[in-house]
């Protein structure tokens, strides 16, 4: 096939177009930045620029696979693609639903309004964002030559936000001698899809036909078996520790992500279906999970690899750590 990866260059979007060339495709990215894998033609182009596609919109494409989130971006990739492409598969997200309240909900479940603007102006804008970028990949191509693929939480190797390589990287690591620090939130549902699995299957949404909108995630694992496959993945014999999510919250611990955070941790109810969505049309449209433990130690290698330090990645300091346990005293208690 020949296929187009708009972006290629970043985390997903290069492992696509990895992933494609591995599997004997033709691949084009393009993007603003550089860094496309080998064998794969770079275009670089500024996609807030409305004439970006000319240079590719002269060909054909048998699929384009597009990980943009500014419905500007994706509106133009449609106008000027659609004439000369077979299929579009945007990487969307599960964001899009306008509730996460109910547990093992599908796609069918009702969506936020869509986005007005081009471009998102913070990040509570980005599920709004999602649909209309969805919407216009829909009035482009239609339900049967696009795939909206709904991601989960994706991890693996190179995750850059560090939620998905702290906790294995904790155990390997701990603040204070044999222990880790966790939330009192065993049952929270987790789903972590690794970032290689995702990758095939969007190569296959192309190779096979597929459409429709498909919700993409990890299994759905407690909080607790979570953490202990990041235990087993670190090789540690610490303990997880667990402070009540209250206490967490009154000493300025941040849910799910970014710096000072317990990752993977939503207190809210209202975020309980979350992570428990089906994920029955994608396991039957050829989506494979390797196991939770090889995505986190990978992840944690990866994260060791990298020459930079971890600041506005997700969770605690050593320092951060170590008070709260110090304050947690007696209170502590194993998960």
């Amino acid at each position: 096939m020949r296929i187009l990866v708009l972006g290629g260059t970043a985390w997903l979007g290069h492992l696509v177009a990895a992933t494609a060339l591995r599997d004997g495709h033709d691949v084009t990215c393009l993007a603003r930045g550089s860094g496309a894998p080998p064998k794969a033609r770079l275009v670089h182009a500024d996609r807030d620029e409305d004439d970006t596609l000319s240079a590719v919109a002269g060909g054909r494409w048998d699929v384009v696979i597009d990980v943009a989130r500014h419905p500007g971006h994706v509106r133009r990739a449609v106008r000027d693609l659609e004439p000369v492409t077979d299929r579009y598969v945007l990487v969307s997200s599960v964001n899009v639903y306008a509730s996460h309240e109910a547990v093992g909900a599908d796609e069918t479940a009702a969506l936020l309004p869509p986005l007005q603007a081009d471009r998102m102006a913070e990040m509570s804008d980005y599920g709004p964002a999602k649909v209309a970028c969805e919407q216009a990949v829909l009035d482009g191509f239609g339900p049967d030559r696009s795939v909206l693929a709904r991601a989960g939480l994706i991890g693996g190797p190179g995750d850059p936000t560090g939620r998905t390589d702290y906790w294995p990287w904790r155990f390997a690591h701990p603040a204070a001698p044999g222990t880790v620090l966790v939330p009192a939130a065993p049952d929270l549902p987790t789903a972590v899809i690794d970032v290689r699995d995702l990758a095939a299957w969007l190569v296959r949404c192309g190779e096979q036909s597929l459409s429709g909108a498909i919700d993409v995630m990890g299994a759905s694992l407690s909080f607790r078996e979570h953490l202990e496959a990041a235990r087993q993945a670190a090789g540690s014999d610490a303990v997880a520790v667990a402070a009540p999510e209250s206490w967490l919250k009154d000493h300025d611990v941040n849910e799910w992500a970014g710096p000072r955070s317990m990752p993977l941790w939503l207190a809210d109810p209202v975020w309980r279906g979350l992570n428990t969505r089906s994920t029955a049309r994608a396991r039957a449209a050829g989506l494979t999970h390797r196991p939770l433990v090889e995505t986190l130690r990978d992840g944690m290698r990866w994260r060791a690899e990298q020459a930079e330090g971890a600041d506005g990645r997700a969770g605690l300091s050593d320092a951060d750590e170590r008070e709260l346990l110090d304050l947690l005293g007696e209170d502590a208690a194993p998960l």
